[in-house]
């Protein structure tokens, strides 16, 4: 094989090389991405949504116990909600928000506040300024719709982020073979051992 012969071998050796480490970086990248969705989807949707549940429920139960004048309800349950409450809203704290889930959530705790505050003039009063309670109930349950609606839009933001990089992989991975079908033809081609004639 001459100097010339060994150039080329070499040079296509390093072509394949460089495809093959290209197309792996490109699709590192990309599970990367799809790693980093599924994880969003679930550490700060689906236990976003479920915790958004859970204080749904509290304040369900809660306005039940307005509206029905319990007076069993708000010595020990009302104080075991606002426990429950509060360990939600700490747990909620936790997962990453955008901007506009983080202006509703403060809202929500503001309100949320103001609930326990009329609570007490609520207890005072004898059970009867219902519709004060009904009022912060109102808007605690519109922040929470509010939190609910932006778990379902950032949710399927990440799933489409997932669904194009899969696409890309996909993509680069086609490009990647018929690349390499074209170098495995262009080479034989090329390289192709001349066969000398014997001498006579």
């Amino acid at each position: 094989m001459t100097f010339k012969s060994k150039i080329k071998w070499i040079l296509g050796v390093f072509v394949v090389f460089f495809l093959t480490i290209a197309t792996n970086l490109l699709d590192r990248n990309s599970f990367l991405q799809i790693k980093d969705s599924v994880v969003a989807i679930y550490e700060d949707r689906l236990i976003a949504d479920n915790l958004i549940f859970e204080i749904s429920n509290s304040i369900h139960e809660k306005e039940v116990a307005i509206v029905s004048a319990d007076t069993n309800f708000f010595p020990e349950r009302n104080s075991e909600l606002n426990i429950d409450i509060s360990g939600f809203i700490k747990s909620f704290e936790d997962t990453r928000l955008t901007t506009k889930e983080q202006n509703v959530f403060e809202e929500l705790k503001s309100n949320i506040n103001d609930l326990k505050a009329a609570e007490i003039a609520f207890i005072n009063s004898e059970l009867h300024e219902i519709e004060v309670q009904l009022n912060h109930i109102f808007n605690i349950e519109e922040n929470l719709f509010q939190l609910s609606e932006i778990q379902l839009k950032e949710g399927s933001r990440k799933a489409s982020i997932s669904k194009k990089a899969l696409n890309t992989i996909e993509l680069f991975t086609q490009i990647e073979i018929y690349l390499l079908v074209l170098l495995a033809v262009v080479i034989s081609i090329m390289y192709k051992p001349k066969i000398e004639k014997e001498e006579e």
